[in-house]
């Protein structure tokens, strides 16, 4: 009976310093897991240093190893969805190379999706002990803010590192969408889902590619790709504030018919004039980022485009 095969799928930007240890380190761990096959698909996301010739390298030496390039940087969500879209294995695992996510891990998430009949395994971390504590804080006030507005379950700590069986990578695949945002796919798409909690180790080389903004800017993804929350609440604030004016109104006649005194005090005026003015660009902006997501939907454009894979060498 012929051997079931696990595609190892790895995003790379940048990764000359790690790949060599973690190519290594992949490969003892396959060695080990000898009564299964490999293949290790590398997605080189547009790299500027050596990532695509050391790829190229590991593709001529080893059969196993198949490597996507990209035209140019799309980002880690498209480099996970030509992976998934790309693998041959009746298995599928997405890793990082810098060792973060160790590939010893992989013996025992095989171990648990077969034996107890999951869909997934995935890792998540509830302790970070490399974050900052203003990371941590905004780390632990993200997830208790997407998981009270999110339409679809997701993980704390969750990482990208999971093994999954080919019907859940199918299921991922077949959402095409442009605007990506993995994990809240993965929660979406649903399946039977063990989860181990462990803590990550330190980067074997190189910085983390993810500073403040780029996170942030992860972080609004992820809510304006499976919550309409914000939307909501703009329209509850703008009728409690529609019904705060009509009160308001009705007062300052009564007083003025009453006593005669009119209301006077423009500085006040003015702080509530720019107050609901900032108010309103606020929820405007909310409606346009909504708005430019369905206009990058309906462009149509490809996820990722691809410049080389192993088979031009």
């Amino acid at each position: 009976m012929a051997k079931e095969k696990i595609s190892v799928v790895v995003p790379c930007y940048n990764e000359e310093e790690s790949l060599p240890l973690f190519y290594e380190e992949v490969c003892r761990v396959a060695k080990e897991m000898k009564y299964v096959e490999f293949e290790f698909l590398f997605i080189n996301d547009g790299s500027k240093d050596s990532t695509l010739s050391i790829l190229r390298d590991f593709s001529k030496k080893d059969k196993r190893v198949r490597y996507i390039s990209f035209s140019r940087n799309f980002g880690k969500e498209a480099g996970m969805y030509a992976g998934l879209s790309n693998a041959t294995g009746d298995y599928v695992c997405i890793m990082d190379a810098d060792m973060q996510d160790p590939p010893e891990m992989l013996i025992k998430m095989y171990e648990l999706i077969e034996k107890e009949n999951y869909d997934c395994v995935a890792l998540y971390s509830s302790r970070h002990d490399d974050y900052s504590l203003l990371r941590k804080f905004f780390t632990s006030c993200w997830y208790k803010l997407i998981g009270a507005i999110s339409s679809v379950p997701q993980q704390p700590g969750a990482r990208d590192y999971r093994l999954m069986k080919r019907r859940m990578v199918d299921a991922i695949v077949d959402m095409g969408e442009y605007n990506r945002y993995t994990k809240g796919i993965f929660g979406f798409v649903g399946f039977n889902t063990k989860w181990i909690d462990y803590i990550p180790p330190q980067r074997v080389a190189g910085k983390s590619k993810f500073n403040f903004f780029k996170l942030f800017k992860y972080a609004l993804e992820g809510i304006l790709a499976f919550s309409t929350t914000p939307l909501v609440i703009s329209a509850i604030i703008g009728l409690i504030f529609c019904l705060i004016s009509f009160i308001v109104i009705i007062f300052i006649i009564w007083k003025t018919l009453v006593y005669g005194d009119p209301v006077s005090g423009w500085p006040s005026l003015a702080c509530m004039i720019m107050f609901m003015g900032g108010l309103q660009l606020f929820f405007f902006g909310i409606m346009g980022m909504y708005l430019a997501k369905v206009y990058l939907e309906v462009k149509k454009r490809p996820i990722y485009i691809s410049k080389e894979t192993e088979k031009d060498l």
